[in-house]
């Protein structure tokens, strides 16, 4: 099993950045695929970006260009870098995490393993 915990949302200024953390505990090295997803009020959960043990990325349409995801393996933590932060980007961001491989995308909505999500609010 593995816990996951999120940090690093809070409030920015529209075209402002944020870096979103999770840190990773327990059987960590057999994890597979990793992601961020978020949901803002009234909406359903949408991925955001994933990326799996290889390194491969994918994001979504609405993200591409601005949003980085990465991954230190060495500290066990996944990391969103984003960047010309926009007032729809405002949501509660989670961090997800699977061992089944497969298709390693912000689609992949049944992850086995999920953090309780860090707040990210944007003024304009």
């Amino acid at each position: 099993q593995v816990q996951l915990v999120e940090s690093g949302g809070g409030s920015v200024q529209a075209g402002g950045s944020l870096r979103l953390s999770c840190a990773a505990f327990g059987n960590t090295y057999s994890l597979y695929c990793m992601g961020w997803f978020r949901q803002a009020p009234g909406k359903e959960r949408e991925g955001v970006a994933a990326i799996d043990s290889d390194g491969n990325t994918r994001y979504a349409d609405s993200v591409k260009g601005r949003f980085t995801i990465s991954q230190d393996n060495a500290k066990n933590t996944l990391y969103l870098q984003m960047n010309s932060l926009q007032p729809e980007d405002a949501a509660m961001y989670y961090c997800a995490a699977d061992y089944r491989v497969g298709y390693c995308a912000p689609s992949r909505q049944d992850m086995d393993y999920w953090g309780k999500g860090t707040l990210v609010t944007i003024s304009s």
